[in-house]
């Protein structure tokens, strides 16, 4: 094959293209680890959090069983697993993930708009999703940490012992990313359309919370319930995880719910990419980008 100087120009001009892009992304991601480390708080959020949350449901698990403990027994029979304690912070733990990610992410754009800079951010050349994905970027970061942390707060007080392959749960954290931050790219799409969305963010963690069995198992829940947990990808996360670090499953016996995570993980990012595009053209359409 004869390269000419037409086709040469344009590969070089694509690899510009790219190395430009990656230089936007680049410069979102530092921006927003700079903002992350002038506030000491938030870094000591993440050590306080991982012990005050599940405190409460652990304490009222206790509570409830009754003096004998005769509640717990039947939990553990429905729930599969005799740590009902590791149950129930591996269940908060998710759930506070997929939280931190719908305020944090999906009120990423809104952040733009109220700090000034993203019409300006839209006007530039550079892929208007980087702003997007720079913000995930740092939060997956964040939530390395956030989950670190979490495992060895659960471990020194709370006494958890995770039994499982540490490569087998590495995944599950890996094939989990796309269900949970394609969601958080498709909630910023609909807020800077919607404007303001706690109420949304409300909406979604508590279907998490009522549908997805944080504390508890989803089978003592009614039918139509049950059905509607099995289209949420967050019941088979916190159900995966369980079973990796909890019961010590195989990777035979998980890899159905690896499958399911990966169909979950392609529609969600589909549909947060879709909806992004959308908001896109609507604000190039009307100028939305600048109304508050």
């Amino acid at each position: 094959m004869v390269t000419t100087p037409a086709t040469s120009s344009t590969a070089n001009a694509r690899q510009h293209g790219l190395l430009a892009e990656l230089s936007a992304l680049r410069a979102v991601v530092r921006r927003e680890w700079t903002i992350f480390r002038r506030y000491p708080s938030w870094i000591i959020a993440l050590f306080i959090w991982p012990v005050i949350f599940p405190m409460a449901y652990i304490l009222s698990s206790q509570a409830l069983a009754g003096p004998t403990s005769g509640g717990l027994q039947i939990f553990q029979r429905n729930a599969g697993t005799t740590d009902v304690v590791g149950y129930i912070v591996i269940g908060t733990i998710i759930w506070m993930w997929q939280n931190i990610v719908l305020w944090n992410v999906g009120f990423a754009l809104r952040e733009e708009q109220l700090r000034g800079t993203l019409e300006s951010s839209w006007m530039s050349p550079s892929w208007r999703f980087s702003l997007l994905l720079g913000n995930s970027v740092v939060q997956m970061l964040v939530m390395l940490i956030f989950i670190g942390v979490s495992l060895v707060e659960f471990t020194v007080f709370y006494g958890v012992r995770f039994n499982g392959d540490p490569l087998l749960v590495v995944l599950m954290f890996l094939l989990s990313i796309p269900s949970i931050y394609g969601l958080g790219f498709a909630f910023a799409s609909v807020v800077i359309t919607a404007r303001e969305a706690n109420a949304f963010v409300f909406l979604v963690r508590g279907l998490v919370m009522i549908f997805c069995g944080i504390t508890y198992p989803i089978a003592v829940l009614p039918g139509w319930m049950q059905s509607v947990a099995q289209f949420l990808p967050q019941t088979y996360i916190i159900y995966g995880f369980r079973e990796a670090m909890l019961n010590g499953a195989s990777f035979q016996a998980l890899l159905p719910v690896y499958q399911i995570l990966v169909v979950f993980g392609a529609f969600w990012l589909a549909v947060g990419f879709a909806l992004f595009r959308r908001m896109e053209r609507r604000a190039r359409q009307t100028g939305a980008l600048g109304q508050y």
